[in-house]
């Protein structure tokens, strides 16, 4: 009884939520190349180098439409590379050291992006960039699930969010003070800015533990135990959690020997969690943001929308402020189908009023001010109900023996459809193309409209389940709809030996050896 009165809030947890913290900065990175990037190509200083003069460009320089693709798009490109070999990097070198590997390869990448007057030198730096972005993105997720509370597991989530905002934030401010110079120092000084977190996270990482799923997967089960004593506030939760991880790692194993990219196809269950997961991820991509993302200083310049680095600054503050709130919500309100149903919703109309409003009445003033009222609550929708629900899906509805692979494959799913809104926009908005402009929403409403549909079919609820319960109710094939109303309850009174799930008044036993397995964590 005693324990049950035990506090089991964030200060009780500050441990392990400072290991979360300190991890959940790395994609920072991502973020800061983001807003670095789209301002970078409205810069008369970068112009000069990797464009051209333009006498009916607003600035009187351009870049053509096929290095704009390739500059934006090869980072996205190269994490989407590296999160296909996520499996077998995360089996051989763990969370912490993969994301000490990204941080060589940004500071790698970074360095070549600031020496080179060559376009061909910007684009393999801006790939090498990319890989180390992707080792950043795709590990910290994996730690950050892995080890977090399953209480709050949706806050280190939003953690997350926060920092890739942060980061866009930044560099879109910085983009903001730098675009006046009209040298290379008005790209070198914000490229400088890449190496700071890396240099944080990488010091930081050596004072926390590795992931003690990971640790227990490779049958360190010592390591694992002074893993979770640091991470845990109280010592008898210990041998509980270490007790479930174990079973269900044993059950899975039992089921296939070894690990490899068809398992997560092979049977029913794992098919359905391996889709589930990467149109989770996948959501990102669908709502349209990478190009308000990747190109909003330059959409906002070339579509006469005021002043295009203000507007940019302002876009990406909303953003900020909209996943501060949702971090407040996260742990008590939020639940993931709502909000990301809401979210696509919110993003497919804001998307198709800006195009209809521009196409009516194109380059007014009333126009321009509408247009970026609809984007910050675009943006609102985007940060605050999609950004942050679809990672965090991601990563939970995949099962711990695959969930390096499948995880690796969301993110590069996820990559690729980045990749593929950031290299097909330029012909959309460029002046040089089909000079669309803000009539590009009209090709992103169905796309909203589509992944809402899908959200509300088949994702799953899972808000405050732990990986070991999610594991269960998959096994169980419980329908999508049912998820959220299902209560593991552990042993059932007339069969000591048997997990149950109660619905309602209806009590099941559990007779799937890998569920029984992976429901131990209950008995406790």
């Amino acid at each position: 009884m005693a324990q049950n009165n035990r506090s089991d809030d964030i200060r009780t947890n500050w441990k392990c939520l400072a290991a979360c913290t300190l991890v959940s900065m790395c994609p920072f990175q991502y973020g800061i190349d983001f807003g670095l990037i789209g301002g970078l190509q409205a810069m008369v200083g970068f112009l000069k180098v990797f464009g051209h003069p333009d006498p009916d460009s607003p600035i009187g320089y351009n870049i053509s439409p096929g290095r704009q693709q390739l500059i934006s798009s090869l980072m996205t490109l190269g994490a989407f590379l590296i999160s296909l070999v996520v499996g077998p990097i995360a089996g051989l070198l763990g969370r912490r050291s993969s994301i000490w590997l990204g941080g060589l390869l940004i500071s790698v990448g970074t360095i070549l992006m600031m020496v080179t007057t060559s376009i061909g030198g910007l684009y393999a730096g801006r790939l090498i960039l990319g890989l180390g972005n992707g080792c950043f993105m795709t590990f910290s997720q994996l730690y950050l699930q892995e080890c977090s509370p399953a209480k709050y597991r949706g806050l280190v989530l939003s953690c997350f969010m926060f920092w890739t905002s942060i980061g866009t934030l930044i560099g879109t401010i910085v983009d903001n003070f730098t675009a006046p110079i009209l040298g290379k120092n008005s790209y070198l000084i914000p490229l400088g800015l890449i190496y700071i977190v890396p240099v944080l996270v990488a010091f930081g990482l050596l004072f926390i533990p590795e992931s003690p799923r990971w640790l227990l997967y490779r049958g360190e089960t010592e390591k694992a135990r002074k893993a979770l004593l640091w991470l845990r506030p109280y010592a008898d939760q210990v041998e509980p959690e270490i007790d479930g991880i174990l079973a269900a790692i044993n059950a899975e194993r039992d089921l296939s020997r070894t690990v490899s990219w068809f398992d997560m196809f092979k049977n029913p269950v794992d098919r359905r969690r391996t889709l589930l997961s990467v149109a989770a991820v996948s959501l990102q991509a669908a709502s349209g943001a990478m190009y308000m993302i990747a190109y909003g200083t330059y959409f906002f310049e070339m579509a006469h929308v005021g002043s295009p680095f203000a507007n940019s600054c302002a876009l990406v503050a909303v953003g900020v402020v909209a996943i501060v709130i949702n971090s407040f919500i996260v742990t008590r309100y939020g639940r993931r189908r709502p909000m990301l149903l809401s979210g696509l919703l919110l993003c497919g109309f804001t998307q198709l009023i800006t195009a209809a409003i521009y196409q009516a009445h194109p380059l007014q003033e009333s126009t321009s001010k509408a247009i970026v009222g609809v984007s910050v609550i675009y943006i609102c929708g985007y940060n605050g109900m999609i950004s942050t629900y679809s990672w965090v899906m991601g990563g939970e509805l995949a099962s711990q023996r695959l969930r390096s692979y499948t995880f690796g494959l969301a993110a590069a799913v996820g990559f690729l459809g980045a990749w593929l809104a950031t290299f097909t926009a330029p012909y959309f908005i460029n002046p040089d193309a089909l000079n669309w402009g803000p009539k590009y929403g009209y090709i992103w409403f169905p796309s909203c409209m589509v992944a809402a549909l899908f959200v509300f079919f088949f994702m799953p609820e899972v808000k405050d389940r732990t990986l070991e319960e999610i594991n269960e109710m998959f096994e169980m094939r419980i329908p999508a709809r049912k998820f959220a109303s299902y209560r593991c309850t552990g042993l059932d009174r007339q069969d000591s030996k048997a997990p149950s799930i109660t619905e309602g008044t209806r009590e099941i036993i559990f007779t799937d050896p890998k569920a029984v397995a992976e429901t131990t964590i209950s008995i406790a």
